[in-house]
């Protein structure tokens, strides 16, 4: 790839000039020889999307900020914790590299060459196999000879996602081998395929906005360890980017209050999340500023929201805490549980729940505060809302098990039920049409089972 050389990007050993061979007929791979390869040698240091961890049974986030943590492949600070974090493809074994010089920083120190003659490196052809029976392949167009062509890439960006979630790259389980290779670098491939097609429609000198990327997804479901993945991508392939999620714009403390104290007996608005619980003009404003970040030098905050304040009701978080970003940008990721969510008549909606009917007031103004601004979509599906149960639940185990304060089962069974009725509601509309506005040509629409992993649609 382009700029492969950088020091910015993160190698893998098996990172090497490929090329494929012309005299066999099997599409097997060599290296060409005596082609020296470099360690892992970067210092990264950007801080990823966070959110807070409330002591409160209504935490509905995944990630949390501990600013001790650290990788041990290098000092990396990942601002990521994996115990309820829909990453339990991680955990499959233990894969961190524990070695008395990993808190050294390294400087492009030179690793020993590779053989100097021509060899067959079987990893790399099981790789391509690997690669070309995903179940995305077909949906974002890869074929044989795109990967065969771009496997330096493919092994590039592997390498670069084991060092963001702590794996050693040469012993992977399948897990963890099909959640890179199957599901977070194809959809890798297709968002920068897609900011190529947004970019195309400008002339040169223009001003290009950046591309806002929606990611809708039931809770649980790993969407936000998705944009994590891709924001860490982008970053190390020197493409700026910026993750915003819709609860970034929930109503602040007072706005809360003021919204449980007009809706008193709703279950559904006693608490943040559903549509009429989001600060509309607060997110327009946040995302019309991201798309103009088109130049060198301009930056701009980042709203967050602390769920963690006033014993976990929320509020937004201070504004000196705020990420900053900076552009020129290329593209927005936007993550969110219901984004894409259309309106239905008011009889659909009180068949599922009469405390729906006003929610379902309320989303009329979301496609004009949200969805219009969004030009493509990754809309991840599941064929049933209890999943989500099941997914809570294991996060809430996983939180006491680690000796953090977690949900008890009845609690996650309260907290789940304030937002299955939407997802009864508005999922099959989602699913059968596409996001609110969307062009369908422009959807990655991307079937999971259970255990979160991509599958063939049925």
């Amino acid at each position: 790839m382009a700029g492969a050389t950088s020091s910015s990007l993160i190698w893998s050993p098996w990172q090497a000039t490929l090329q494929q061979s012309t005299t066999n007929n099997n599409n097997r791979f060599y290296l060409k020889k005596g082609y020296p390869f470099p360690c892992h040698s970067v210092y990264n240091t950007f801080n990823f999307k966070r959110r807070f961890l409330s002591s409160s049974k209504y935490n509905d986030d995944h990630v949390v900020t501990d600013s001790s943590a650290s990788s041990k492949l290098s000092p990396l600070q990942t601002h990521f914790s994996f115990s309820g974090c829909g990453c339990s493809w991680i955990q499959d074994n233990s894969m961190v590299l524990d070695s008395p010089t990993s808190n050294v920083l390294l400087t492009s120190k030179k690793c020993s060459a590779l053989p100097s003659k021509t060899v067959d490196v079987s990893s790399v052809s099981d790789l391509f196999e690997f690669i070309c029976s995903g179940p995305l392949v077909d949906k974002i167009g890869i074929t044989p000879d795109s990967v065969g062509q771009s496997i330096d890439k493919w092994l590039l960006y592997g390498s670069q996602l084991c060092r963001l979630f702590q794996l050693n790259e040469l012993m992977l389980t399948i897990p963890q081998k099909a959640r890179l290779y199957h599901y977070y670098i194809p959809v890798f491939v297709w968002c920068q395929d897609q900011i190529a097609l947004h970019t195309s429609k400008f002339n040169d000198g223009d001003d290009v906005p950046p591309l806002v990327i929606g990611f809708s997804a039931p809770q649980g479901c790993g969407k936000t360890t998705l944009v994590f993945a891709l924001d860490y991508l982008f970053k190390t392939t020197k493409m700026k980017s910026a993750t915003i999620s819709i609860d970034d714009f929930y109503l602040t403390s007072q706005g809360q209050a003021k919204l449980r104290e007009e809706n008193s007996g709703n279950a559904l608005l006693e608490y943040r999340g559903n549509a009429g619980s989001h600060d509309l003009p607060f997110s327009v404003e946040t995302i019309e500023a991201l798309t103009k970040l088109t130049k060198d030098g301009m930056k701009m905050k980042v709203p967050r929201y602390d769920k963690s304040a006033y014993s976990g009701r929320g509020d937004r978080a201070d504004a000196t805490t705020w990420p900053e970003v900076e552009g020129p940008l290329k593209v927005v990721l936007f993550e969110g549980w219901m984004l894409g969510f259309k309106p239905l008549p008011a009889e659909a909606v009180k068949a599922v729940d009469p405390q729906l009917e006003t929610v379902n007031k309320n989303l009329e103004a979301y496609y004009e505060a949200w969805d219009k601004y969004i030009n493509a979509w990754v809309v991840i599906k599941i064929k049933d809302p209890s999943y989500v149960y099941r997914w809570r639940l294991q996060a809430e185990i996983a939180m006491r098990q680690a000796g953090k304060p977690g949900m008890s089962d009845d609690e996650v069974n309260d907290f789940v039920s304030r937002y299955l009725p939407a997802y009864k509601a508005y999922l099959p509309t989602l699913y059968a049409e596409g996001p609110s506005g969307s062009d369908l040509e422009r959807v990655l629409a991307i079937d999971i089972d259970e255990e979160r992993n991509p599958i063939l649609a049925t």
